[in-house]
């Protein structure tokens, strides 16, 4: 594929020489499991993050599921969130047996509506979990606001956006907890799946801590039905090294997306054909997980299908939204519910805007998405 909508195997090359002895000295220590490669890292992230604390897990759904039991949210509760998110995110609130409560996003930013949550809160409401989808922030001030006035928790579900601002605070940082991922496609990932929860409460991170290892502060001892949620030494060493580079490879999304917004109003297509990604006024840095347009009139997986017979990588983020979905049917969700939800599951088409993608790669993808109107 001449434009792949993601290609790990460039980044790999700039640091594979610093990592591969840091994974030899892991193999020679026969140590995997927790251990000093883990604390390093999770003070690292803590640190990027702006946070108190992190601690390290297995993975960006787990990090919301061990929040949520940290918070002995369940059966009875109900929390808020965005029908237009990852599944992981409304899979974590029905693992733990609470009820999901979905408010509809804003059009432009693709996250959580403020205006839409306070209507949804009732006796049973416990918590929020906004997502700053795409790698930017969602609204926080507003959401903050009303958690604070129910006395609800906040868990930021940053999973594709760790190093995004809001207002100058990083994400993760001004919630209860901030929930993240280091799956392989993720700005920050390792070589499998990891996670890490941030909270600036030490006595919820030493909850989460004690809970990521089945519930125990001491071997063999259960406080707690907890859950093996620990992140491997090898994980946490790979990303040790990758984090120094993080800064760098966001610049390089960035500056990337500014070329499309240029190279797409060039070409004139920003005709209201296609929808360029917009920066809201609140955020300070977006770190473009993902790179999604809006296609206009219904030609979204027209376009899609053309893209791909080009040769170019493309990917449509999310196809259905969550209260449609078979699996939680029983919450009654049915068309028109969220109707900004469902219209961004019809239009939002993602291109590739990785840091190592060159200028020549993005002129092609740009040319293929106006040689697709020329004979449309």
């Amino acid at each position: 594929m001449p434009v792949p909508l993601l290609d790990l195997r460039a980044q790999y090359a700039s640091f594979k020489d610093e990592v591969l002895p840091v994974i030899a000295e892991i193999c020679d220590a026969q140590q995997f499991i927790l251990g000093a490669k883990v604390e390093t890292f999770e003070k690292e992230v803590a640190a990027y993050c702006q946070s108190e604390r992190a601690i390290g897990v297995t993975s960006g759904s787990d990090a919301l599921l061990v929040a949520l039991m940290a918070e002995k949210i369940g059966p009875g509760d109900e929390v808020i969130t965005t029908p237009f998110t990852f599944f992981a995110t409304v899979g974590a609130i029905v693992r733990v047996g609470a009820k999901p409560v979905f408010a509809d996003i804003d059009p432009v930013t693709f996250n959580i509506d403020p205006a839409a949550i306070e209507a949804k809160v009732t006796a049973k409401t416990r918590a929020i979990i906004p997502v700053h989808l795409f790698g930017q922030a969602a609204d926080m001030d507003p959401i903050m606001a009303i958690a604070r006035k129910h006395g609800l928790i906040v868990i930021e579900d940053a999973c594709q956006a760790i190093g995004a601002e809001y207002r100058g605070k990083r994400v993760g940082s001004i919630g209860d907890y901030g929930a993240f991922s280091f799956f392989p496609s993720k700005n920050l990932g390792c070589f499998g799946d990891g996670g890490a929860v941030t909270c600036t409460d030490n006595a919820k991170a030493d909850m989460v801590k004690i809970l990521r290892n089945h519930g125990q502060s001491k071997t063999y001892f259960h406080e707690y039905v907890g859950g093996n949620f620990r992140l491997d030494a090898l994980q946490a060493a790979v990303l040790s090294i990758k984090l120094r580079k993080l800064d760098s490879w966001s610049a390089a999304r960035q500056s990337n997306a500014a070329d499309y917004e240029k190279m797409f109003a060039d070409a004139g297509l920003t005709d209201g054909r296609i929808t360029l990604p917009a920066k809201a006024p609140y955020v300070v840095r977006h770190i473009y997980n993902q790179y999604c347009i809006r296609v206009a009139d219904g030609k979204r997986d027209a376009l899609r299908d053309y893209l791909h017979q080009q040769g170019i990588g493309c990917a449509v983020y999310y196809p259905l939204s969550l209260h449609l979905q078979p699996c939680f049917a029983e919450l009654g969700g049915k068309p028109g519910d969220y109707p900004e939800s469902e219209k961004a599951s019809a239009e939002v088409l993602a291109l590739p805007i990785y840091g190592e993608c060159t200028l020549s790669q993005r002129q092609m993808v740009v040319d293929a998405v106006k040689a697709f109107y020329q004979g449309k």
